[in-house]
């Protein structure tokens, strides 16, 4: 029996997408997209007699009704998803929905738009001694944000954070963020369309981020990456320290060096 798989279509760049994501979206009958934010070039992986649907304009319902009459045609379905979906992905109604009408379905994960971000700007955001922990979160908008995860209630811990969906209240954010704790000397860098051809980034620190982002005219499809990972604070891991021992390796001597 056909099953649904959700793809996530990875940040940007067509290429960034799984190997094995690649193979069910090139073999699917029907691929209903996310068109206001997949590459669409990503659909020129699909053979010619693929479906196609562009699910910008459709309800839960529309979306849903379209993958029953698929898989009842025996067809194989591929829902195409931005980034990785288990990340602001809306798959969890989805899967619901599917489990009401017995619908099998697979989750193939992708490359996050955060983690295409960190790598077009060569940043690691797990920096030794300066953060050890990475916040992902949105600022509170339509989908209203629990007030334990305000933006204000996570500054507090002035580790890495990355926020989506929030590019068009950057002041708001900035706001937040001082008033939770975060010096405006923090680096903060607001990166459009991480991956895609298009991609630009505007950095700064608290202090002058909005200002920079709105002469930019950046608006929309953005993140922003706050925290000293950014900075030119850093220290070395000890796992390549030769002074270090582990599992696999002792920690080098005097004689050893000779």
């Amino acid at each position: 029996m056909a099953i649904v798989s959700f793809v996530g279509a990875g940040p940007g760049d067509k290429d960034l997408i799984t190997l094995k994501g690649y193979r069910r979206l090139a073999a699917a009958d029907v691929v209903i997209y996310a068109g206001s934010l997949v590459n669409l070039d990503l659909l020129d992986y699909c053979k010619d007699s693929a479906e196609k649907f562009d699910s910008a304009s459709m309800t839960l319902q529309d979306i849903i009704d379209a993958m029953a009459a698929a898989v009842n045609d025996n067809k194989s379905v591929v829902r195409l998803q931005t980034g990785d979906f288990s990340i602001y992905g809306s798959i969890r109604e989805q899967i619901e929905e599917l489990k009401k009408l017995n619908i099998e379905y697979e989750c193939i994960p992708g490359v996050s738009s955060f983690l295409g971000a960190a790598s077009s700007l060569g940043v690691e955001y797990t920096v030794p001694e300066v953060a050890q922990s990475v916040i992902i979160t949105r600022m509170a908008g339509r989908t209203p944000v629990p007030d334990k995860e305000s933006l204000k209630s996570l500054a507090q811990h002035q580790t890495s954070m990355v926020i989506f969906l929030s590019v068009q209240g950057i002041q708001k954010v900035v706001k937040e963020l001082r008033e939770g704790g975060y010096p405006e000397t923090t680096p903060a860098t607001v990166i459009y369309k991480a991956t895609w051809p298009d991609e630009k980034h505007v950095t700064g620190t608290l202090a002058d981020i909005a200002e920079k982002v709105h002469q930019a005219g950046i608006r929309r499809t953005a993140l922003i990456m706050v925290g000293e990972f950014l900075g030119d604070q850093y220290n070395y891991s000890h796992l390549y320290d030769a002074n270090f021992s582990h599992m696999y390796r002792k920690k080098q001597t005097t004689d050893d060096k000779h």
